[in-house]
């Protein structure tokens, strides 16, 4: 059988000490980049295999961050993970991803998975199961920490980045308004979820403000999906007063909004108005620009990074309780700018 590398073979191919070599491979912050490096390729040309149980059994942490989202094929996940990385991975982190795809059982599975792998933390946007807390006093119990970003479940001790929704729809919700709108309907999601709930809120409280009557038969909760916002459309449409604008709580049903609107042949902005939420990055380059809101995802990843660093050496983690709520920015594009500056 071949002998194995160590770290002691690197050490005496690279003409370092073991102890810089060990530091090298577990990105420690301390070491510059070209020894990093150097190193590091010198481990992969020797066919190095580290043991990662046997160090976190020795360090008592793995170095190795949990974070699960709903679904990882939407650039705001995607941002929000890279804002993640940029932040742990200069600091000797690794980042395990996983996606729940909106089911309790994967989630569940998803945060045991991670419990068993040793992780050092856990970041998470929680899906639109109703995940029993159970499985986060497990967590607690294991004196893990957790940070919730964007979606969050009110727990004691736990802290949460997130955006202000609220205002976020009611910001929209005026620009519309402010645009010549009358009759704004809203396409929702899950609203047990506080963020939906949320720009749900902000919409009606616009609408109240600006003395226009308040319907809730033009509020419909759909999922977030090009399709459904295809139907729903079309189900506002067809009816006897139909709206003469479109508040989505997603880029997606957004999009399906406008591909419906243009079948049955009616002008954007002009005969009515849509508005998404999240920035996608398709709002920007279609031929119809799209109106949204941003939601800051890079930043908040960075910051949720920041808050996990903040209490992983903490005696008592996840009783921080820290609440960071960002201003979201509404970016007003063609298919809602009905006046021109």
């Amino acid at each position: 059988m071949k002998k194995k590398t160590t770290i002691y073979d690197i050490a005496k191919e690279v003409n370092l000490t073991a102890a810089t070599v060990s530091r090298a491979l577990n990105n420690n912050p301390k070491i510059s980049e070209n020894t990093r490096k150097l190193v590091q390729e010198t481990a992969l040309r020797m066919n190095y295999e580290q043991n990662t149980l046997a160090r976190a059994l020795k360090s008592g942490k793995s170095h190795n961050v949990g974070v699960i989202v709903p679904r990882m094929d939407s650039n705001f996940f995607a941002s929000v993970i890279r804002g993640i990385e940029e932040e742990l991975y200069p600091k000797g982190y690794h980042v395990i991803v996983c996606q729940t795809h909106d089911q309790e059982n994967l989630e569940t599975g998803n945060i045991m998975s991670l419990l068993n792998a040793q992780v050092d933390g856990i970041l998470m946007s929680i899906s639109n199961a109703k995940t029993k807390n159970k499985i986060f006093q497990s967590i607690s119990q294991k004196r893990v920490p957790l940070i919730f970003f964007d979606r969050k479940k009110e727990i004691p001790g736990f802290s949460s980045v997130t955006i202000d929704d609220f205002n976020g729809a009611y910001q929209a919700t005026k620009h519309l308004i402010e645009q010549g709108c009358k009759r704004i309907a809203h396409l929702s999601n899950n609203r047990s979820l506080e963020i939906f709930k949320n720009r749900y809120l902000g919409y009606k409280q616009a609408i109240i403000d600006h003395g226009l009557e308040f319907d809730e038969s033009i509020v419909i909760e759909t999922f977030s999906k090009v399709l459904e916002g295809r139907k729903t459309t079309k189900k506002l449409l067809n009816m006897d007063n139909p709206p003469d604008a479109i508040f989505s709580s997603s880029d997606f049903t957004a999009l399906g909004a406008i591909q419906e609107i243009k079948e049955q042949g009616l002008r954007i902005p002009e005969d009515i108005s849509v508005i998404g939420f999240s920035n996608e990055p398709f709002t920007k380059f279609m031929e119809l620009s799209i109106t949204s809101v941003d939601q800051s995802p890079i930043e908040m990843g960075r910051i949720a990074a920041k808050v996990f660093l903040e209490e992983v050496d903490s005696d008592t983690p996840n009783q921080k309780n820290e609440k960071i709520v960002l201003q979201p920015e509404l970016i007003i594009r063609d298919s809602s700018l009905k006046v021109k500056a």
